[in-house]
């Protein structure tokens, strides 16, 4: 920010190098990329995430139907088993043997976790399954699939100030290291007679 405000005093400056405004073009350039072109990307990242997730949402919600299914006998119980696709994903589940009814009619039995904290014969809990009755997770719903839209979006638009930070700073210190080189090629000019400036000898 110090050389983007140096832009403006430094325009008639007789000691300003045209290194120093360089820098402070390149630091002006870099911002307005940063201000600009780093939420443009981050929103068509967004935008992107947002129409692919929703049309997953969709297509998930069509084929996977939500089944009732009931205890057969409880099973052994392991230690605490947390569901990761499970909304709080903190619910205590338990191993049950159950049967369930798919969509197509057939008649289905098997192992399952269970919402349930004290299962017994008889008590139904709900699933998700596939047309054919095999388990699926539970589809992913649209508040869950915005919020990673936005999420994207927002990494993406970081990534890309990121780089042009990167790319500002890289572009800053090879104009410092061609100053320097320039630098050192003058003093290996002057430096034999700087000690001597107007001596007899």
């Amino acid at each position: 920010m110090r050389a983007i405000g140096g832009l403006w005093r430094w325009r008639h400056n007789p000691l300003c190098r045209p290194t120093d405004l360089a820098e402070a073009w390149t630091a002006l350039a870099g911002l307005l990329l940063i201000l600009t072109a780093a939420p443009l990307v981050g929103a068509l990242v967004g935008v992107s995430a947002q129409e692919s997730l929703q049309r997953s949402v969709l297509e998930q919600h069509e084929s996977r139907h939500r089944v009732t299914a009931t205890v057969v006998r409880p099973l052994e119980r392991p230690p605490l088993t947390v569901d990761p696709e499970g909304a709080s994903g903190g619910d205590l589940r338990s191993r049950v043997l159950a049967d369930w009814t798919a969509p197509d009619g057939s008649r289905h039995e098997g192992s399952l976790m269970a919402s349930l904290d004290d299962p017994a014969p008889g008590d139904h809990f709900a699933i998700w399954t596939d047309g054919q009755g095999r388990t699926v997770a539970r589809p992913l719903d649209a508040a869950t699939a915005t919020t990673h839209a936005v999420l994207a979006g927002i990494g993406a638009g970081s990534v890309a100030a990121a780089l042009v930070e990167a790319g500002r700073r890289i572009a800053v210190r090879r104009m410092v290291h061609r100053r320097y080189a320039r630098l050192e090629q003058e003093w290996e000019r002057a430096g034999p007679d700087w000690g001597r400036t107007g001596a007899d000898s």
